[in-house]
């Protein structure tokens, strides 16, 4: 009896290590670190750069081994990472798939449904989603008040009776925001979420959620031709992420500590963020 129970343990934790990917012991010995994510706003390029991406590459060199990017898209990026998909409720799966990534860095926002699935670092980036228009729309930006509750209630209320377009499953979901009952059109937004400017300046809604990153980035690439309505969130954070008591995140924090307080992490910032002191 004492045997059977000692087996059934055994293989619950193989099948829990399993699920959770590998860790740092398994990847030193591969000799590769897999960094999966998804282009989008300077984080991944997809052209072999942006910050996400020279980042992992500076970690995998501090672990001693090659970098590999690993491709996906945001509907597979936490269950290319965990081996499992996610259901409609927001829970894992029974089924298991191939986990094709160690981390993930993509720009990715920390929200409380994705915490309940992975580990996330310290924050990599301080974001918050805004509300945009093109610039020949009527619509005048609010004047900040001082008190960000007040001003996003203030934007909120320019949405009602009006389309609006985002992103569900991402921080750019209506749904997060309350919104779904003010807007006069929902429009789901599926592709690269680098399109949502392209998508809006060619009339698809009036109005569009964007978050900080791609606002730098839209006003950087079609300059004159999007404005900043107002604030739909608070200050968000994004960052690294990780299966759920991996001890590479104990390592990327380590390594990561180094190169904030040596000051290099700022200047990576700033090289695909010029304009990042601009905001507020």
């Amino acid at each position: 009896m004492k045997r059977t129970i000692f087996l059934f343990l055994l293989l619950s934790a193989l099948c829990v290590s399993s699920a959770q990917g590998e860790g740092l012991k398994d990847i030193r010995k591969r000799g590769e670190l897999r960094h999966l994510g998804v282009p989008y706003a300077h984080f991944v390029s997809g052209s072999g750069d942006g910050l996400d991406v020279e980042l992992m590459r500076r970690f995998a060199s501090f672990l001693g081994v090659k970098y590999s990017f690993v491709p996906t898209d945001w509907e597979n990026l936490i269950p290319d990472l965990l081996g499992r998909d996610i259901k409609k409720d927001g829970s894992l799966s029974d089924a298991k798939r191939p986990i094709r990534g160690d981390l993930i860095a993509s720009g990715l926002t920390v929200l409380d449904w994705r915490k309940k699935l992975i580990d996330f670092s310290s924050p990599t980036f301080t974001t918050q989603v805004w509300l945009v228009t093109r610039a020949n729309n009527p619509i005048r930006p609010i004047k900040p008040s001082g008190y960000l509750t007040k001003d996003i209630e203030e934007t909120k209320e320019l949405i009602r009776g009006r389309s609006l377009m985002g992103c569900p499953g991402t921080c750019l979901d209506p749904n997060l925001y309350g919104l779904r009952g003010l807007a006069k059109d929902l429009i789901t937004f599926e592709g690269n979420l680098n399109d949502l400017v392209p998508a809006l300046i060619s009339g698809r809604s009036e109005l569009v959620l964007l978050d900080v990153p791609d606002v730098l980035v839209g006003l950087a690439s079609w300059p004159g031709q999007i404005k900043v309505i107002g604030p739909i969130s608070q200050k968000q954070e994004m960052a690294v992420a990780f299966p759920k008591e991996s001890d590479l995140r104990e390592e990327f924090e380590r390594f990561f500590s180094e190169l904030v307080d040596k000051g290099e992490y700022s200047l990576m910032v700033e090289e695909y963020y010029p304009s990042i002191r601009e905001f507020p």
